[in-house]
């Protein structure tokens, strides 16, 4: 038995779409991304721990419940890594490259239990300049928790290739 393992191939036989080429985005469209990921107290035990961030806020109960918060605060960069992973599906499945993410902040903390919501709204698309199969593709991603809070959005720049080259 063969195992298909081109993605095109894979989607023409009606596996669900991952991504999208330059054609499919559109100014103002806003994907909601789905599903949505409850974040739990390993999660962020694990990422602190991975990415050597110890400090005591995120990973020690006492100091946070003496803070301002009175809890531990889920560290800034797994919200940014869970909401990108989240819109992986809708915006750069296809990515030949993502090319930045700029304007990141984090407006109101996140809490272990806190259920994230994600949505992206494209801002910009455009053909390259240089290469015609390509193009890039602009997002502005808003994170929320289950109460509507939005606690993290940054914006970046995907190349993507385009389903007809030169069109």
């Amino acid at each position: 038995m063969t195992v298909d393992t081109d993605q095109a191939t894979r989607e023409a036989s009606g596996a669900r779409p991952y991504g999208r080429y330059l054609e499919d985005f559109e100014v103002g469209a806003v994907y909601k991304h789905w599903p949505a990921k409850t974040v739990t107290e390993a999660d962020d035990h694990l990422f602190c721990l991975i990415t050597m961030n110890h400090h005591p806020l995120h990973i020690n109960d006492v100091y946070a419940g003496q803070s301002q918060q009175g809890r531990n605060v889920v560290v800034g960069p797994l919200v940014y890594s869970l909401a990108l992973g989240m819109s992986v599906g809708d915006v750069s499945g296809k990515a030949i490259a993502n090319l930045a993410t700029e304007e990141l902040s984090h407006p109101a903390p996140v809490f272990h239990g806190d259920t994230l919501f994600c949505e992206s709204e494209v801002l910009e698309v455009r053909p390259s300049g240089s290469k015609p199969d390509r193009g890039i593709v602009k997002v502005h991603t808003r994170v929320l928790n289950q109460d509507g809070v939005l606690v993290a959005e940054f914006k970046r720049t995907v190349l993507v290739p385009r389903r007809e080259p030169g069109a």
